[in-house]
């Protein structure tokens, strides 16, 4: 699989799996922290939660513009990973819950993930920006797509683990106080503490508050302000986990910087070249590498505001509609479970199903039957597409109930266990998204380095990023729809999202082939 790749490669992807395994920490459970932090409805933390992760995004345009203006790309990755850290550690220091003062430390809270978005713009696709310029080289050119499938299989190593560890700790923190982990309780101490509870709803939480805490309640109110505090106060702890990951990240780039390409020049129709480092490319081509460029850009929304739903509304459906005893996870007396559990499935299929994907396309290579990158881009959306299928066909077939019969905000009492799904209607989706992603995130960044001209790389790497972050901000509609209409159709919007997106692509496919050859 490493064979005939530049050196440099694995050096880079091991740098980008340690900040991975810290991001993936915070997004493993930052919705479900703004909504027990602050007991926000899923459509307002959906509404933060977008605009982070489209803040993630877009400022990966300011952090190429930043590299491809200084040429310094490993000095603007280095210090991209050293203000994340800092982002993370502020979202690590533990604060009361419930909150003395509502609007300060929502506040502090979004601008430590201002802090977090920034660095990851300064990072992210300046990163993968070096690891394009290593496939600039001749002998490594015909391995670029491959290469790009190595690196993202590296760094979904790294999101495996990290949910893991974000509700190990959560859990462990609950067991030193004397609780046990309940994803409704939350929610249902939020409407308590503010009057909307409902009186069935109150009944419920009066048997799970004896159930996490060991032994009969008769103080509700003591009961939900000291679980409140509990619960994310692990949370905090989680985040801190980022912080170390982050420092690994840092130590392995410094070690290895002198492994990664330098920038090179660029001369726009210049007719000598005295430098063998220069590289010459007139304004005509620039020009349609740019539109090309710009025109999958476009395309790629509609699957991101898709895919993404992986940490907003199909987290949500996890730990409001499936029945996640199935999958507890027992260490000890310590019980890992939780919804934030199947942000791991997804990184754990990357790294199963990579390698079998990088040996189908080596298999159709070696037969001169290889899909052209645009064309496995489109195939990509039609995958995405059917595992919304499965999504909504399974919400359809369980008739489950509207979110707002759930909610204890609305007035709802949370869905009793039997009549929960079975988690491996998720699993399903997952694999089947991931068996898209990997037919469209890592040749999509391949495609880019392939075609964007090469004074700007980093920003072209910042425009596939802004490509994402477009999709990333629309996430919040399918927050709103999740909690306003039948299940079912919530995943049948994403359906066609995605099946606009494969038609859009196969409708280019031929002007895109041309011009990435």
């Amino acid at each position: 699989m490493f064979k005939k790749q530049p050196k440099g490669l694995i050096a880079a992807a091991f740098a980008n799996m340690g900040e991975r395994f810290g991001f993936y920490t915070m997004m493993a459970i930052l919705v479900l922290f703004l909504q027990a932090k602050f007991g926000l409805s899923g459509s307002n933390a959906g509404i933060i939660y977008s605009v982070f992760y489209f803040s993630i995004y877009i400022l990966a345009f300011a952090g190429g513009l930043i590299a491809d203006r200084t040429r310094k790309y490993k000095g603007t990755i280095l210090t991209g990973l050293l203000v994340m850290s800092l982002g993370y550690l502020l979202l690590a220091i533990p604060t009361p819950t419930p909150t003395p003062n509502y609007t300060l430390f929502l506040v502090l809270t979004c601008l430590s993930l201002f802090v977090i978005a920034f660095g990851n713009g300064l990072f992210k696709g300046n990163l993968q920006a070096l690891v394009g310029q290593m496939y600039d080289n001749e002998q490594y050119g015909k391995m670029r797509d491959s290469g790009f499938s190595i690196f993202y299989m590296f760094i979904n190593v790294g999101a495996i683990f990290a949910p893991f560890a974000a509700v190990g700790i959560r859990n462990w923190w609950l067991s030193t106080q004397g609780f046990t982990y309940n994803s409704d309780m939350p929610a249902l101490c939020h409407s308590y503490l503010d009057g909307t509870i409902s009186a069935d709803a109150t009944a419920s939480m009066q048997k799970l508050a004896s159930e996490v805490s060991g032994a009969p309640v008769t103080d509700l109110t003591a009961f939900s302000n000291e679980y409140l505090n509990v619960f994310t106060t692990g949370f905090h702890y989680a985040f801190a986990v980022a912080i170390g990951a982050m420092l690994i990240s840092i130590v392995v780039f410094l070690l290895n910087k002198n492994k990664f390409p330098n920038a090179k020049k660029v001369v726009k129709g210049a007719s000598d070249v005295v430098d063998p480092d220069t590289i010459v490319m007139d304004a005509k081509e620039i020009k349609q590498r740019i539109y090309a460029l710009f025109a999958v850009f476009s395309v790629v929304i509609f699957f991101w505001f898709s895919f993404h739903q992986n940490g907003l509304t199909l987290t949500f459906f996890a730990k409001e509609y499936t029945d996640l005893s199935i999958i507890s996870i027992s260490i000890g007396s310590l019980t890992i479970a939780g919804a934030e559990i199947f942000q791991s499935i997804n990184p754990f299929f990357v790294v199963f199903l990579t390698p079998i994907i990088l040996a189908l396309f080596g298999w159709l290579r070696a037969k001169g039957r290889e899909p052209s990158t645009p064309k496995k881009i489109a195939i990509g959306m039609l995958i995405a597409a059917l595992g919304f299928v499965l999504m909504a066909v399974g919400s359809y077939v369980s008739d489950l109930p509207l979110h707002s019969t759930i909610n204890p905000d609305e007035g709802g009492t949370p869905l009793a266990q039997g009549l929960r799904v079975t988690p491996f209607l998720l699993i399903g989706t997952y694999f089947i998204l991931t068996v898209a992603e990997l037919f469209i995130s890592p040749l999509g960044i391949s495609f880019v380095s392939k075609v964007a001209p090469p004074q700007y790389q980093g920003i072209m790497q910042g425009g596939w990023l802004g490509a994402t972050a477009v999709g990333n901000q629309l996430l919040f509609i399918g927050a709103i729809l999740y909690t306003s209409v039948p299940i079912w159709l919530t995943w049948t919007v994403f359906v066609v999202a995605c099946l606009i997106s494969m038609g859009t692509m196969l409708f280019m496919l031929k002007w895109l082939e041309r011009v990435s050859k």
